[in-house]
């Protein structure tokens, strides 16, 4: 970016970008940053940004949340990892992760261990279970849920 871009122009250039795709606080900040925007600037076009609505992190979180679940099947821990990342406030986070559907969840879940299973070949029946559970869990689906969804007593899972 070039150094002479005027507030005006960097504000049209990340307006035009927030409305082709939600877009949090942060995001924005970095990118600025990137195009050599002095921080008092910066504030002043973030600040603008939110009065005019083009960033929103209420409407950034549902629809990170939303899309993470239902495209990426992320876990709820994944998805909190990544909004933390983002500087979204834990409350805003976590308001929206409680509010997937928990049939919904387990269900998204079920659908990934069935799937990974068939791609595991072990007769072993503690392997697999052992590699189910930390495949979920590189999903960001917590224990208990896993455990919920195949059914596995606690020893077997907790062992290496």
């Amino acid at each position: 970016m070039s150094a002479q871009l005027t507030e005006e122009e960097a504000l049209k250039r990340v307006a035009s970008y927030c409305a082709s795709a939600e877009h949090c606080r942060a995001e924005i900040s970095e990118k600025l940053q990137r195009w050599g925007i002095a921080y008092e600037t910066i504030a002043r076009i973030l600040n603008r940004l939110e009065e005019e609505k083009y960033i929103d992190e209420e409407r950034f979180c549902r629809a990170f949340v939303n899309d993470k679940f239902r495209f990426a099947k992320w876990g709820k821990a994944k998805i909190a990892q990544e909004l933390y990342m983002k500087k979204i406030p834990s409350d805003v986070a976590w308001r929206h992760l409680n509010g997937i559907d928990d049939g919904d969840y387990l269900a998204t879940l079920n659908t990934l261990l069935a799937s990974k299973r068939k791609s595991i070949h072990t007769e072993d029946e503690r392997a697999q279970a052992q590699k189910l559970v930390r495949f979920a869990m590189s999903r960001g689906f917590g224990l208990e849920d896993i455990r919920r969804c195949m059914e596995v007593p606690d020893e077997e899972v907790c062992e290496e």
